[in-house]
């Protein structure tokens, strides 16, 4: 039986911990080696990714100077060479240096030591993206931090710049929530909107989602401010404004698909829906429905599945991307999907009973119609 690739094997394993061991070694001759990396090792079978992170970070605290800055220099002597300034998309480095940033948010987030963490958190994200550890910063010091990164947004390193949109999302995922205002950060945003680096400017088109998600109106005002600048290039200005926009569109926001080209649903027809009226969970739903239009019309259609909760209630629902597609007079056309339900889900218990589809096109729901999952 072929054997199923686990990510956190993949990123911290024997050789990666034996690697950064000698690195360690090689510019503090002091280092334990052996009990360093005995005692990384020991506790890894028991331990997820973010907690080998975690316990890599507390084993340096052990196996390091006292001294945090002392400790935190030899680190920064360990890193290699900043990641390829030739590349511009993808590059995110080894993931063996992350408990490096670690140690920087949880050791040297303190008044007196500021300054110098902030500087190794710089130095540390050209190998690793500190996206979480500037999180730290955020929080403690708003002021100080959004400073430095509104400097570091004109860094010639992009990946310096990038952790100064990334590290200041509203909903960055998987990290700790920042309590600054959505507004805070955009004299960073509108530093970093015109970069000529794609990994910069998704980070841009990612955190401007974010807001969307809570301040929509604020992001459509800004795309325009941007798009009406010209200091961005349209094709790339053309990306950042899909891609922000792609929850607004979700939700069906008039002024969004608007922006997008996509108008409105009149002279839009939807008809012959089919679809399978039981479904079991580890099976899949299919459903069809003919789309047909009176006038040539750019359509984004979407799916809204309802889903039951344990009481038996439908109280949430998730949006999936289905088409887009140009409509012509007198052209219908049949579109498809096989929703698959998978089972034991990490995101979503499923529960059976009824559940629901609406069919949104450009923002309005032209169809619905229910069915029963079986468990």
């Amino acid at each position: 039986m072929e054997e199923k690739f686990s990510l956190k094997d993949h990123l911290f394993n024997p050789s990666k911990v034996a690697f950064l061991t000698r690195s360690i070694a090689n510019v503090y001759p002091a280092f334990e080696q052996e009990l360093f990396q005995q005692e990384v090792l020991k506790a890894f079978p028991q331990l997820e990714l973010k907690e080998r992170i975690a316990h890599i970070r507390q084993c340096f605290r052990k196996y390091l100077p006292e001294d945090y800055q002392k400790a935190t220099n030899i680190l920064l002597q360990v890193l290699p060479a900043p990641l390829d300034e030739t590349l511009s998309d993808n590059d995110f480095g080894d993931f063996i240096y992350a408990p490096f940033s670690d140690f920087v948010a949880h050791y040297g987030c303190t008044r007196e030591q500021l300054h110098f963490s902030l500087e190794a958190i710089k130095e540390m994200t050209k190998r690793f993206s500190a996206e979480f550890s500037i999180r730290f910063f955020i929080n403690a010091f708003p002021q100080e931090t959004l400073a430095a990164l509104l400097t570091w947004a004109n860094d010639s390193n992009y990946h310096v710049r990038r952790l100064c949109s990334e590290g200041s999302r509203p909903k960055l995922p998987w990290a700790q929530k920042i309590h600054i205002a959505a507004e805070d950060a955009l004299p960073i945003l509108h530093r970093l909107y015109a970069d000529k680096t794609r990994f910069v400017t998704r980070s841009v088109a990612n955190h401007l989602n974010d807001i969307a998600k809570i301040q929509p109106e604020l992001v459509l005002t800004t795309l325009k401010q941007w798009q009406s600048s010209g200091k961005q290039a349209e094709g790339e200005m053309n990306f950042m404004t899909k891609h922000s926009l792609r929850t607004l569109v979700k939700m069906g926001h008039p002024e969004a698909l608007h922006m997008l080209g996509f108008g409105n649903s009149t002279n839009l027809n939807l008809s012959a829906v089919q679809f399978d009226t039981r479904v079991k969970v580890g099976d899949s739903l299919s459903f069809s429905f003919e789309l047909s239009s009176t006038e040539t019309k750019t359509a984004v259609v979407d799916y809204i599945l309802y889903f039951q909760n344990k009481q038996g209630v439908m109280t949430s629902k998730k949006v999936f991307k289905l088409q887009t597609l140009t409509l012509h007079p007198e052209t219908p056309q049949t579109l498809s999907k096989r929703h698959v339900f998978r089972p034991n889900m990490t995101t979503r218990q499923l529960y059976a009973g009824t559940h629901q589809i609406d069919i949104q096109v450009n923002g309005a729901v032209l169809a619905s119609f229910q069915f029963e999952l079986e468990v």
